[in-house]
Order: C-alpha cells, then structure tokens, then sequence
C-alpha cells in the first residue's frame, strides 16, 4: 500500500488547500483500487456493532460511561474473516473493508449517546408518563444521531483534510488495522487475549449474579475487602435481636459505604483503559464522599440512611456542578476553537461554490446530500418531538439550529484533545430551554437529548473518517456505511434498555445507578425549582462543587506541567455521583495498567486494550444474559 505521508511543501510556496487534497488522492487513496464498503462488511460492522451495543447499554447504567468500539471491532472483525476465508475460501477481507466494517460497528456500538443512558432515564425518574412507546424512542434516537452524521459533513473537509487535526483514536484505529493485516500472528493473538478475557468476565458474572444450585454464588461475594475497618465517625445502625428484643447499636463498616471491591473484573478494565489523573481523581473524591461527608451529613439527619441512592441523592449536588461548572469553563476558555470552528462553515461554502476543479467530488460528501439529509431530518425531529415530547415547533427549530452550531465547535475539540463534549455541549442546551421554557423538564430533556446525540454521532463519524484518510479511503462509502450502523444500534438498544430497566423504580440504586440521568435529572431539576429547593447542606455542596470546578480548571491552566497532580474536575464530580466501589475497581486496573506500562511496556502496548475490552464485553453481555435468564424464569 502506498504510504500515507502526505509530502511536505516547500519552505517558500505555502501549500494551497486544493493542493494538499491533489497530494492525497494522487499518493494516499486507495478507494478505486479496492473493495470499501462491501455487503460482508457492513453486515459484519452491524453485527458486531449491535453486540457491543448491549455491552455499553449495561456499562452505560451501571457508570455512566461507554466502551470504545472501533479497535475492538476491527479485530475480531478480521479474526472472523480470516476463519471465513480459510474455511470457504473466501476472497481476503481487505484492509478497506474492515475500516467500512469499523464505521458501521462504531456508529452501532455509540447509540446509548443517543439518550438511552441520560436523557431518557432521567425524563423517567422525573416524569414518567412523558415517555413514549418503544417504537417511538426507536425512531427517536435514529433520527437525531442520524442528524449527527449529516452534520459532521462540513468539518470533515476542513478539519481533516486541510487542518490534518490528530482525532487520535481514529489514528490509533488505523495504526491498529495496519498492524493487523500487516502481522496476522499478532492479530490472532489479540483476538485469543480478547476471547480469553471475554470467557473469564463471562464466568465471574454466572458465578456472580447467576442463582446457580449449590450456593456457588457464595464463591463470588458482591463485594470483597474492607468490612473489618469500622469506626465511630462512620455511624451505627440499630439491631434488634429478634429473641430478646434487645436493641443494640451495631458500627457501620466502610464496606457498607460501598468503599470496598467488588466481586467483578469489569470496572478494572475499565479503569485499564482511562487515565491514571481520572482514576486517583475518582478514588479521591469516592473517599470524601463516603468515608467523611456521608458520614457526618448521617447523623446530621440530611441522609436519611446508609445506601446508594439516599447518599447520592445528596452528595450529586456536589459532583453535578463541579461537573456543569468546569465543562462550560473549559467550553470558554477555548474560545479559539469555537472561532475556528465557526470559520469552517464559511470554507465549507467556498468550497462548493469555487468553479475550480475538484479532485475530490466523486468521493467526498456533496453539499447538496449535507443540505437535503439536514432539512429533511431537523424537520422529521421537529415533527417528532411536537408529537411525542410536547415540544412547540418553533422550540424544536431553535434547538436543532443551535445544534448544528454546537457540532461544528465539538467536532473541533473531538479532532485536537479525543474528547468530544458531550456533557458541556447538552448543559448549553439545557440552560438555554432552562430559560426559554422555566419549569417544564420534558422540553428540557429532550432538546438536549438532540443536541448530544447528534454532538456524539458527529464525533464518531469524524473519528471514522480519520482512519479512512490515513488508509487512503472512500469517505463517502464509509459515511453511508455510517448510516447502517445507527439502524442497527437504534433497533436494539431501545429493547435492550427497557428490558433491563421495566420502570423508572429500577433506576438511581445499587443495581442501576445510571450516573449519566442522574446529572442530567439533577440539571433539569435545578432549573425547574431552584436551589431554594434543596436541603441548606445540598445547597452549601451546590455552591462548593461549582466553585471547586472553577477552580481545578484555572489550577490546570497556572500550571500545565503540574496537572497530573491536580484533580480532574470530571473523575473528581463523577465520583460523587456513582457507587464507591467502582471507583476501587477503576483505581485498582489504572494502577496495574500504570505498572505494566513501566515493568513491561510491550506487554502493556499488545494486551491491555485487548484483554480490557474483552473483560468488560464478557461481563456485560453476560449480565443482559442472566438479566434475560431471570425473566424467564419469572414467566414459568
């Protein structure tokens, strides 16, 4: 394959956008000369796509977070080919193939951002009767991140092409598939790494979970660790013995305040795959909140016991703003970006109306698709949500105009620093129809439900699209590849999650916290009564946790070099918000990840995503599995 180095100009003749694009597609592309976005690789992108869609449907709930799809999928993808081909003697997947394959499983895997795991369990918990019919949800969510697809068009040009911006997964993902077809021993050894985690996740959730005869679940203990740390700044709770009547005073444990380890591998994994800096944050702030505030706010009386869902509907007013508060700081703060962004709407109209001859018409995504697939959808969405959500039509207007606008700024950020806004991107939305519309959280909701789907689904594309530039790709093959992956997701991740959570009672406690509603209840919430509403602790937590956000993030600006001593705003506020013992586990597997990386760096480099994913993947469909199993048995 030809390389992918773009030549560079010369020193007194500065490169002219046209002419950097002519490099590409006369030296990179690769798009004519070999099978894209074949029917195989799409099917296969929707399969193993709609797979991990159910894994980030649990996770999701369970943390607030989602797996990464693309590296994931383009291993096991090539994995089943090569079996494919040496079994039937089926022509070799080619590496363009498994990039189209990547879009469609990334787009598929990447719909719980479509609402499923936030806006949607938070409109349940606060207004139950404003959720629609499944079918109606389904359409929903494909339409808005089918919105995000379309509107990821005008950066992609500008951004990727012209700007070369690194969107470092969608350039790790591409490293990733030249290694695979490059070193296929390599590839299967992954795939083995990735197997063999996915059996060992599989059986400790069976063992786990699973009511299995014989009292084998006793193996697995919901949690492991710190019951024999007791003390008296942690409280006590009264016993009663059920003989005499006596009633004894007996200590709570710190295992009790969930600050313990799990019986489950999942939640190390992930902490293998996220940074050491959000790990010790999440640690840091777990132990504040359960080992010396909830304590202390318990005998106050403003928590009323000692479970998840009583001390998290207190401490959240802590981690929630400190979260809102950094986000749109940062958001602000990168003003530039947003200039930048902006300026690409106006390159995108030069380019299209400029007479010059266009290397890249044939394969680049027209304008006249970007136009008609944005009108046609903004107005299916707006449609939609007057029918379904109550949302008056010129409400529905101005909430996908402004996400158009807040695309574009996110697209940016998602192709210069890998994180694409998401959180700070929907608050916009919500402090805007915050005001516009006081007091109704179902409008609040929803329209920022549409601008984080699309903001999301925008991202992911582009992400995509990275890897098909540095592959000498098709990029108009892989934005329709795009669209069969959000159909495949959107049809099974609104099933999923309703099955796993029937009603809204399921929500906010130990087996489905749902971090993610519980921030955006929290925001509609606060927007609809006012802090005056709050218990005078929650509202003291409220001002310091903005206030604490604030500040992290200037910290993090004075003093670059030293910001991986300084919290994240965002580990640090999530941790507020989620069970305790997910912040051991997330501690625990960045600190072995930590220690590979230094005792065997090549070890760390092959294994770690590999055997993360696979641990995570296993745990979780395993856990829908016992889920569907106990149902089942429910109807006999």
């Amino acid at each position: 394959m030809a390389t992918v180095t773009i030549p560079a100009a010369e020193p007194d003749r500065p490169r002219t956008a046209e002419a950097i694009e002519r490099d590409w597609f006369e030296n990179v592309y690769q798009g004519d000369k070999m099978k894209q976005a074949t029917v195989r690789a799409v099917v296969m992108g929707m399969f193993l796509g709609a797979i991990m869609c159910l894994s980030n449907v649990y996770v999701g709930l369970k943390a607030g977070w989602s797996m990464g799809v693309a590296i994931t999928s383009c291993i096991l993808a090539y994995v089943i080919f090569q079996a494919v081909t040496r079994i039937f003697r089926q022509p070799t997947f080619s590496i363009l193939e498994n990039n189209a394959m990547q879009s469609a499983a990334s787009a598929a895997g990447s719909m719980t951002s479509a609402g499923i795991v936030n806006a949607i369990p938070a409109l349940m918990m606060l207004n139950p009767a404003a959720v629609p019919p499944q079918h109606i949800l389904i359409v929903w969510v494909i339409l808005i991140s089918s919105l995000g697809v379309f509107l990821a068009v005008p950066a992609k040009r500008q951004y990727i092409n012209i700007e070369q911006l690194p969107y470092p997964s969608g350039t790790a993902a591409a490293t990733t598939l030249r290694a695979l077809h490059a070193k296929g021993d390599e590839a299967a050894r992954q795939a083995k790494a990735l197997g063999l985690a996915g059996l060992l996740g599989a059986a400790i959730t069976w063992f786990r979970d699973a009511n299995i005869p014989g009292g084998m679940r006793a193996f697995i203990p919901a949690t492991w660790g710190t019951g024999w740390i007791t003390g008296g700044w942690l409280g006590s709770r009264a016993v009663t013995d059920p003989v005499s009547g006596l009633v004894t005073q007996v200590p709570w444990t710190l295992q009790n305040y969930g600050l313990a380890f799990e019986g489950s591998l999942l939640f190390v994994a992930g902490g293998a795959l996220i940074s050491f800096r959000q790990a010790w944050s999440m640690m840091l702030g777990a132990t504040v909140n359960y080992a010396i505030l909830a304590p202390i706010f318990l005998r106050a009386g403003d928590i009323e016991t000692v479970s998840f869902r009583k001390i998290s509907s207190w401490s959240l007013w802590i981690g929630v703003p400190m979260m809102v508060t950094s986000g749109l700081l940062l958001f602000i703060l990168n003003w530039k970006t947003v200039v930048r962004a902006f300026s690409t709407l106006a390159t995108f109209v030069r380019q299209e109306k400029s007479g010059a001859p266009d290397p890249l018409e044939a394969i680049e995504v027209p304008s006249t698709w970007f136009a008609g697939g944005v009108l046609v959808l903004g107005t299916a969405i707006v449609l939609l949500g007057h029918y379904a959500f109550h949302i008056t039509w010129w409400m529905g207007v101005i909430a996908v105009l402004s996400t158009f606008l807040l695309v574009v700024v996110a697209a940016r950020a998602t192709g210069e620093t890998d994180v694409t806004p998401v959180g700070p991107i929907s608050k916009i939305t919500q402090l805007t129809f915050g005001a516009i519309k006081p007091g109704d959280v179902t409008v609040n909701l929803m329209t920022a439900n549409i601008t984080a789907g699309a903001t999301s689904h925008a991202g992911d594309l582009l992400t995509d699209l990275k890897s098909g530039y540095l592959l000498g790709a098709n990029p108009r093959q892989q934005f329709i590849a795009q669209f069969f992956g959000v159909l495949a997701g959107g049809l099974i991740v609104v099933p999923a999650f309703f099955f796993l959570v029937p009603n809204a009672d399921a929500l906010g406690g130990d087996k489905w916290p749902a971090p993610a509603a519980l921030v955006w209840r929290s925001v509609a919430e606060l927007l609809a009564k006012g802090p005056s509403a709050l218990p005078h602790s929650a509202q003291i937590g409220l001002l310091i946790g903005s206030v604490l956000g604030i500040v992290l993030v200037v910290l993090e600006r004075a003093f670059p070099k030293q910001a991986k001593y300084i919290p994240s705003p965002t580990g640090l506020g999530l941790s507020f918000t989620f069970n305790a013992f997910y912040a051991v586990s997330f501690f625990i597997g960045a600190c072995i990840r930590e220690i590979l990386a230094k005792t065997a760096p090549k070890l760390n480099e092959q294994y770690t995503v590999p055997v993360s994913s696979g641990l995570i993947a296993g745990e979780s469909l395993m856990g829908v599995a016992v889920a569907v199993l106990t149902v089942l048995k429910v109807l006999e």
